[in-house]
């Protein structure tokens, strides 16, 4: 049996604060960077998905994390997705990387001007209800296809998988590797779960390398038994 032919494009998933998500999208860049591969960023909301029962949703709270960037996120996609792909690179790497807190609004006005961008969009983003119609809309997609965090990817054919969840994103020729693995999934659409167990080292190397997103945080995170814990893919 072949292997799937390599799709053109890619709609993934992420929620700017889940350090899983940020992970698999460097991941994701380099393969667009040896393959061409088009990468169309797009939104699911954790703080919704883990909403306790009695709690506002996030679209009702003035300024709310992750939903709040993406907010941002969204006004800067409708000029371009390169200016969301940017905004992503950036915010990201500030959060899980350099221990910054993009999901205070001055940090994230900071970071829009490190990038040559008008600090306004923060207050122009949060000032426009559609811009958290668009992220819903996107988080919606989501759970109605039976997803529940990020990384998620849709392909163009219509199917949808979540993940791959790793903190060691490969590069180079192990990069494509892992993508022809993740298509090869697609050829099996009653494939539905393979897990790799996680041992106490597992669990220290994934606190470690995660370090400056549990030091920059303001929240406890809700592990509802998902695969991965730290309040990330889910």
């Amino acid at each position: 049996m072949s292997s799937p032919p390599r799709p053109a494009s890619v709609d993934f998933h992420l929620d700017l604060m889940c350090p899983y998500a940020y992970q698999t999208s460097l991941w994701i860049r380099e393969v667009r960077a040896r393959t061409g591969l088009e990468i169309n960023w797009r939104f699911f909301s954790l703080e919704e998905i883990n909403r306790a029962e009695g709690k506002k949703h996030p679209w009702e709270r003035e300024w709310s994390y992750g939903w709040s960037l993406m907010r941002i996120g969204a006004l800067l996609r409708r000029q371009g997705m390169d200016l969301l792909d940017q905004w992503y690179a950036t915010a990201g790497r500030a959060l899980h990387l350099d221990g910054e807190q993009p999901h205070i609004p001055e940090v994230a006005r900071e970071i829009l001007d490190r990038m040559g961008l008008d600090p306004g969009l923060v207050d122009a983003a949060i000032a426009d209800p559609s811009t958290g119609e668009e992220v819903l809309a996107e988080h919606r997609r989501v759970t109605e296809a039976g997803g529940f965090g990020v990384p998620t990817l849709f392909f163009p054919d219509g199917q949808c998988l979540f993940g791959p969840v790793l903190i060691d994103p490969p590069v180079g020729e192990r990069a494509e590797q892992l993508w022809d693995a993740v298509l090869a999934w697609t050829a099996f659409p009653h494939l539905y779960e393979i897990q790799r167990p996680k041992s106490r080292s597992d669990a220290e190397q994934i606190a470690a390398a995660f370090l400056p997103y549990l030091q920059a945080r303001d929240w406890v995170s809700i592990n509802r038994g998902s695969v991965v814990e730290f309040g990330g893919a889910r």
